[in-house]
Parts: structure tokens; sequence; C-alpha cells
């Protein structure tokens, strides 16, 4: 995908969700991109009439991705410490914590990482982006869940630094 293709996908993604709308379809020749916040409707799109269709509000599967047998993030009602150190998404994408199905994840909850570590990756349209830790520490929060459709600026993971 073509980094203009990707920022024009980011663009209408935030268009959309300012917006108000319930869904949106943009088609053009051979493409087909379905925006909705109604998850049924995303999983249920005919996608019969496109040869490629990219379905924004649902996880797209690299190869119908398995839980992690481990513990997948830790609970959202514990709070925050300020100290930690937030990684964000960069960019819209779905959330996969191994680098192929039925891998082991990059990083698991409670290991030490370095600055420059791979946490995990985020997928758009086949382009896959590589999320790293910005600093050496404790994973102490994972907060997406693996194949999880996540938007920019979403917190994936939070490093108690050394």
């Amino acid at each position: 995908m073509s980094e203009q293709l990707a920022h024009d996908l980011l663009a209408l993604t935030r268009l959309f969700d300012a917006g108000g709308w319930k869904e949106l379809r943009v088609e053009y020749p051979g493409t087909s991109i379905l925006f909705s916040h109604n998850r049924a409707a995303v999983l249920s799109a005919d996608v019969s009439a496109a040869p490629r269709t990219a379905q924004v509000g649902a996880a797209e599967p690299h190869a119908a991705p398995t839980p992690a047998p481990t513990i997948a993030a830790s609970p959202d009602t514990a709070p925050v410490d300020p100290a930690w150190t937030a990684v964000a998404a960069p960019n819209i994408g779905t959330f996969y914590r191994s680098p192929k199905p039925g891998a082991a994840p990059f990083v698991e909850l409670g290991q030490q990482v370095a600055a420059g570590s791979e946490l995990c990756l985020l997928e758009v349209m086949k382009l896959f982006t590589s999320v790293t830790a910005p600093v050496a520490g404790t994973v102490r929060r994972i907060v997406a869940q693996d194949g999880e459709l996540v938007e920019g600026g979403q917190m994936l993971f939070y490093i108690e630094a050394e």
C-alpha cells in the first residue's frame, strides 16, 4: 500500500468518526471500503461485488489469529501508574501480538524489554507497522487484544521504565 493511500484511509477514518455517520462506503475501481459503527454490518457486508474489500470497524485477520494460551492482557480495572510510559498506536490498524499466526507473542505481561524492542505489529491493508518500546523496562499492561482494530493514538502497552 502506498503512503498516500494509508494517509487517505486515515483521513477518511477521522472524517467518518467526526461526521456522526452510521455507515459510509467508499468505492472506486477494484476496491470497496466500508466504514461502520455497527460491527454486525461490517462482518456481514457483501464482499462479492468487489475484488478487494477493506472493512474498517472489524479486524481483518492475517490468517485467522489464534488467541495466545498465556495471559493476553492485564485487567483494565487496575489503575495505571502515572510513572509508566504509555505506548500508543502510531496509526489505525489491526493489532497483532505475534509476528505470524501461531507464533509466540513479541512480549508478555511482566517481561523485561530493551528500548527499541518490537512489541507488536499493526496491519492496514497488508502494510505492517512495527511498534517498538520507547524505553527499557517491564511490560506492566497490555491494553489491546490480539486481532483488535485500534486507532491512531490508542494506548497499546504501558511500560515501567528501569
